[in-house]
């Protein structure tokens, strides 16, 4: 395990948003579904694309720096100014950081399983469906902002990138070595 963090912040109202976006995406697929008179099945592997943008934007806030980590940092700051305006707009209140937490940071082996990941969703993005494509970019963003935050959501980014950093540990020793880790 990588003992590397990348430091990060997050306002209470960046939370917020966060955990509406996923509200409103679980919302969607409740509700598509056909609600509880409409009779319709809830299958949950219509969330697959919401979890794994989830867990995109998670890797994201790992990364220390390049396109990604700009990029997420962007999404943070976005999150927490929109939520801050909002907050502030309705309540007068303005919001605190509730989480300057630390994430793991992503290794070479974990950042190899990410080039290939963005390699593969750039070769791969007109195969996707919109509604895809909907999900998973809504998942990013919520997963930017709630990888760094502290309790149930720190549990994403806790098991996430040590995941990858091992993934790709076990990928390069079997390419390389010829060993499995």
């Amino acid at each position: 395990m990588n003992s590397e963090f990348v430091s990060t912040a997050l306002t209470g109202a960046g939370l917020v948003v966060g955990v509406a976006l996923l509200g409103i995406q679980h919302y969607r697929w409740w509700k598509t579904a056909g609600g509880p008179a409409g009779g319709g099945s809830r299958d949950p592997k219509a969330l697959i694309p919401t979890w794994f943008g989830v867990s995109f934007g998670t890797l994201m806030v790992a990364c220390p720096a390049g396109l990604l980590g700009t990029a997420s940092g962007f999404i943070r700051w976005g999150g927490n100014s929109f939520g801050d305006f909002v907050m502030s707009t309705m309540t007068g209140q303005r919001s605190n950081v509730i989480a300057s937490a630390a994430t793991p940071s992503l290794d070479g082996n974990g950042a190899l399983v990410v080039t290939a990941l963005v390699i593969s969703l750039f070769t791969l993005r007109k195969a996707f469906a919109k509604v895809a494509t909907s999900g998973f970019k809504t998942g990013v963003f919520a997963g930017t902002l709630l990888a760094i935050g502290t309790g149930v959501f720190a549990v994403i980014g806790n098991a996430v990138i040590p995941a990858v950093n091992s993934l790709g540990a076990q990928l390069i020793g079997s390419a390389v070595t010829g060993t499995f880790l």
